[in-house]
């Protein structure tokens, strides 16, 4: 029966169920001559090569023109490798580096003229301005948290903490009424954190709670470190339920002009 199909098996035994006949061909491979070509061997074995250089399934899938699906049938027994085209990348990201630096003069004036079109703020525009910053970035009552309204500011950005300060002056806040509290990963240097925000705010030490620190996860890759890292700064208005419904009121006002 060696070097034979199937088919002609079942005609020199004659009558003979698959079942019967699986069990006897179990482990015995079909000859050469009964394999059909497959018109997708060559792209299969070039998916299975690009895998092994690193590239992911949709890099795949877009050069050689073919679904995800089937690169993923192709090549999911290949442990997904590790990225070594270093060289290639990191000649991609300077030659990115170098074009940014060289923008850099343009889009710094493009940047200085645009802010010489808005010139000193009203005190009118400045209540619009920060109630809809606040309205953006500061908490809000929910319906399905009808706890007591007050003005809660939190952000990450001085000049944004520096704007909102602004705006509660034009409001009628006295600075005396402001609670700050700091925000920061635990793996940062906090008191130089705390001393940054203390000179910035103007603020009295005894303004400032003690600071809310995030627990570090090694898993994760921060971005937001280094020496101009000042972590979070939540400002808190005190006996501000009157002043919220008033930045409610501005807020709606502006965004209803849209």
């Amino acid at each position: 029966m060696a070097g034979k199909s199937r088919r002609e098996i079942k005609e020199l035994l004659g009558p003979v169920s698959n079942q019967t006949l699986d069990d006897a061909l179990r482990g015995t491979p079909p000859p050469e001559w009964t394999r059909r070509p497959n018109a997708k061997d060559d792209l299969r074995e070039a998916a299975r090569e690009l895998r092994t250089q690193g590239l992911s399934y949709n890099e795949i899938a877009a050069r050689l023109d073919v679904a995800k699906s089937s690169v993923s049938l192709w090549v999911r027994d290949i442990p997904r490798p590790e990225r070594f085209n270093y060289v290639a990348n990191a000649r991609r990201y300077e030659g990115l580096r170098r074009y940014f630096d060289s923008q850099r003069e343009a889009r710094a004036a493009e940047v200085a003229a645009s802010a010489t079109e808005v010139g000193d703020l009203t005190d009118r525009e400045i209540l619009i301005a920060g109630a809809v910053t606040y309205w953006c970035e500061g908490r809000k009552t929910k319906s399905y948290r009808r706890d007591s309204d007050r003005v809660l500011f939190f952000n990450s950005d001085p000049r944004l903490i520096g704007f909102f300060l602004k705006f509660l002056d034009t409001a009628g806040v006295a600075r005396d009424d402001l609670i700050f509290t700091m925000q920061i990963h635990e793996t940062a240097d906090v008191e130089a954190a705390q001393r940054f925000w203390l000179e910035f705010t103007g603020a009295s030490p005894l303004q400032f709670r003690v600071p809310t620190l995030k627990r570090h996860n090694p898993r994760t890759n921060r971005k937001n470190q280094g020496d101009d890292y000042h972590g979070c700064l939540r400002v808190e208005v005190r006996r501000s339920s009157h002043l919220y419904r008033k930045i409610q009121g501005w807020a709606s006002a502006a965004m209803a002009a849209g």
